[in-house]
């Protein structure tokens, strides 16, 4: 890793952290010849990942366009960055379980519904609407309506430390 600062081209870690959440790790690293300290953040890609849209066409996994996707559902609805990013880590894990080099995006899509039926009911119902194709009131009610009768999740309390 190069310095930010100086460009030498050797920093050594001083100190490594995993993200509460498990999903990446942050690294504390000094540069050997100014001195200086900065973090980076490690974590997993999906790389050479095809995803199949329904008209057939093939384009490459892009984290942006999820990104993209689930902020428009979760437009101000009360999210941080950090539960947002933790959200993103769950869907591209989920994906990762796949073990697939090639996935449709109606299983994303699938993929992605499971993961904010729990997090968020709002975003829920604005995704189901766009990624169902919502073609009437009657359709939107049912969504509603399942939602609404469907076993609430059981949410386990984090430990305190």
């Amino acid at each position: 890793m190069f310095c930010p600062v100086c460009s030498h081209p050797d920093t050594r870690v001083v100190d490594s952290r995993m993200s509460t959440e498990g999903e990446s790790i942050r690294r504390r690293r000094e540069c050997d010849k100014c001195g200086f300290r900065f973090s980076t953040v490690e974590e997993v890609l999906l790389l050479d990942l095809v995803i199949v849209k329904r008209d057939g066409q093939r384009e490459a996994y892009s984290r942006d366009k999820l990104e993209r996707g689930l902020k428009k559902a979760l437009e101000k609805r009360p999210v941080t960055d950090a539960r947002f990013r933790t959200l993103v880590h769950g869907v591209e894990r989920d994906i990762q379980r796949e073990r697939a080099e090639q996935i449709t995006s109606e299983h994303i899509g699938a993929i992605v519904m499971a993961r904010l039926k729990d997090f968020d009911q709002v975003a829920y119902i604005r995704f189901a609407s766009v990624y169902r194709q919502f073609e009437d009131v009657e359709t939107f009610q049912r969504e509603l309506d399942a939602l609404l009768t469907a076993p609430k999740p059981v949410r386990r309390k984090k430990k305190k430390r």
